[in-house]
C-alpha cells in the first residue's frame, strides 16, 4: 500500500517540467503602437474574425513599407560609396581588337562588398530557357525583406566556334552581367565610345531588344547601324533573325 509521502513523491516526478519559452519569444515583444499589438488587445477583446483579418491585413502593408523604406535607405547608402566598374578584359582578336570589357566577375567583385556593407545581396533565376531565347532576372534583396528584379533576355549568342551549350552559357553570363549592372544602377568606367565602333556589349543589348520586336523591329534598327556597327554583328545575324522569327511567331498566336 502507498504511503501518503509516496504519492507524493510520485506527483512530484509527475510534474510536468516547465521549459522556458524560447529566446525569439522572450525578445520578440511588440511595439505598443504596431498594428500586430493592436490586433492582439482586440482579440483579448473579443473582436470578430472579420476585423482580425483586417488587421492582420493592415499589420501585412506595414511590414512592407517598412521594408520597402529600408532598403530605400541600404540602396541610397550603396549608391554614395559610388562603386566603378573597370574593363579588365581585353578582346584579343577580330575586328574588335584591343577593345576592353568587365567580365561577370569583375562587376560581382566590384559591387558586392559595397552591398553586404548595407544589408543588400544579388541573386539571378533563368525566369526563361527556350531553344531560341533566353531571360535571366537579376534580384536585388535586402536583409529587411524587400526585394526588386530586373529581367532581360536575348537569343543565345552563337557568335564564334562556340558549340550549342557554350552559345547559351555565353548569353547567360552576359545577361546576368546586365542585370547586375542595372539592378544596381553602375557602368563600367570607359563605358562611352570616343566616336569609335561599339564593343559587342554595348551593341548587343538594343539588337536583342530589336530582335524581340519581331523581323520588322530587327530590320528597321539595322537600318540605323554604321558599316563598322554591322561589321562587328554581324556574326551574331544569324542567331538574331532566330530570335526575330521566334518573336514573329509568339505574335502571330497573340
Amino acid at each position: 500500500m502507498t504511503t501518503q509521502a509516496e504519492e507524493m513523491t510520485l506527483l512530484d516526478v509527475a510534474e510536468p517540467i516547465q521549459h522556458p519559452a524560447p529566446a525569439v519569444q522572450q525578445a520578440g515583444a511588440l511595439a505598443a503602437n504596431s498594428p500586430a499589438a493592436m490586433m492582439m488587445s482586440a482579440l483579448s477583446q473579443g473582436v470578430s474574425p472579420e476585423q482580425i483579418g483586417q488587421m492582420m491585413d493592415l499589420q501585412d502593408r506595414w511590414e512592407r513599407r517598412e521594408a520597402e523604406k529600408a532598403y530605400n535607405a541600404a540602396f541610397s547608402a550603396f549608391k554614395a560609396e559610388a562603386v566603378r566598374i573597370v574593363k579588365g578584359k581585353k578582346v584579343e582578336d577580330g575586328p574588335l581588337k584591343g577593345k576592353s570589357y568587365a567580365e561577370l566577375h569583375g562587376v560581382v567583385d566590384a559591387v558586392t562588398p559595397a552591398l553586404s556593407r548595407h544589408g543588400l545581396s544579388a541573386s539571378w533565376k533563368l525566369t526563361r530557357d527556350d531553344k531560341d531565347w533566353i531571360e535571366v532576372t537579376c534580384t536585388l534583396k535586402h536583409v529587411g525583406g524587400h526585394s526588386e528584379s530586373v529581367s532581360m533576355g536575348g537569343p543565345p549568342d552563337a557568335g564564334g566556334a562556340k558549340n550549342a551549350i557554350q552559345a547559351r552559357a555565353s548569353a547567360i553570363s552576359y545577361l546576368s552581367r546586365y542585370t547586375l549592372k542595372a539592378i544596381c544602377g553602375v557602368a563600367e568606367g570607359g563605358d562611352d565610345t570616343d566616336g569609335n565602333t561599339p564593343a559587342p556589349d554595348e551593341l548587343m543589348q538594343p539588337a536583342r531588344d530589336a530582335a524581340m520586336g519581331g523581323s520588322e523591329a530587327l530590320r528597321a534598327y539595322w537600318k540605323t547601324l554604321s558599316e563598322g556597327a554591322r561589321a562587328a554583328l554581324k556574326a551574331e545575324l544569324p542567331a538574331l533573325k532566330e530570335a526575330a522569327k521566334a518573336a514573329d511567331a509568339e505574335g502571330a498566336k497573340a
